[in-house]
């Protein structure tokens, strides 16, 4: 009996000493967790661009139009790095120059700082100060090249700059190889969805979307018709320098084509861009 009692004693000490364990690991755990610093959930120490990048040359501007701004990211005023900055109420005629840098695949895949997720592949941008989302035309001042981008981050928080562009952007400012440029940037402010909708009644040109490109013929042929009968919209295959690109297209409407690219993104095809519009 005295020993069944000494072996129960010892058995609820060691499930207590493990249980008491367990806890301490977890709040050790937890306690790492908070501290981590916000940059170590990128997976890259530092920004590079991306080793195998699609054609970006004919990716599609930013198709400016009325938004609300964004719940999230439009703090009135927030601090990074001990300096304090104030957002302002609207983009309406606003202007700036000064240099742009880009960002691109450590940030790539994160969200941006209203809660969307950051595509270095799309027409997009970072600032200090715009409410988000706002419009922007970009003018590098070197080459007199302009591109039209959607403000949806916060950044850069470097000296001296005033924009972050994404890969495709500065792709077509061609900047990418000096890191920054100096240029003029100006919001492009629609003030309501009315006069969004005039705008859209004015829009004579044609979209189209290059959804994937591929060396094989025949996969490219399968998926062109198996999109074509999900999306209810032309597709075709263009053959050029051993690649079949599916094209979906023309789509009449600036808003009609976006929705659809957002949509085709989502069911899986991340890299679809629409090409540069044309006229009817």
């Amino acid at each position: 009996m005295l020993i069944n009692l000494i072996n129960s004693s010892m058995q609820k000490r060691t499930i207590l000493s493990i249980s008491t364990l367990s806890l301490l690991g977890l709040l050790s755990a937890c306690s790492s967790s908070s501290s981590t610093s916000q940059d170590d959930r990128y997976q890259m120490k530092n920004d590079r661009a991306p080793q195998s990048a699609p054609d970006v040359s004919k990716v599609e501007d930013a198709h400016p139009k009325y938004e609300p701004y964004s719940r999230q990211g439009n703090k009135r005023t927030y601090t990074v790095r001990g300096k304090s900055y104030t957002v302002m109420p609207s983009a309406k005629d606003f202007s700036q120059s000064g240099y742009a840098s880009w960002y691109g695949s450590k940030f790539h895949g994160h969200l941006t700082s209203n809660g969307e997720t950051y595509d270095m592949y799309s027409m997009s941008a970072a600032h200090k100060t715009l409410p988000l989302p706002s419009y922007v035309k970009v003018t590098n001042e070197a080459n007199n090249k302009q591109v039209i981008v959607r403000v949806n981050d916060r950044g850069p928080f470097h000296e001296g700059r005033i924009i972050d562009l994404s890969y495709a952007a500065a792709y077509k400012l061609d900047m990418l190889g000096s890191g920054t440029a100096k240029v003029n940037i100006e919001t492009i402010h629609i003030e309501s969805p009315e006069s969004m909708a005039l705008d859209e009644l004015k829009d004579d040109s044609v979209h189209i979307i290059q959804v994937v490109a591929s060396k094989d013929q025949v996969r490219i042929n399968v998926l062109a018709k198996e999109l074509e009968a999900k999306y209810k919209v032309p597709a075709s295959v263009e053959s050029a320098n051993g690649f079949y690109r599916l094209l979906l297209g023309p789509i009449g409407q600036s808003y009609l084509a976006n929705k659809l690219l957002l949509q085709i993104k989502q069911d899986g095809y991340p890299q679809s861009y629409l090409r540069a519009p044309t006229k009817k």
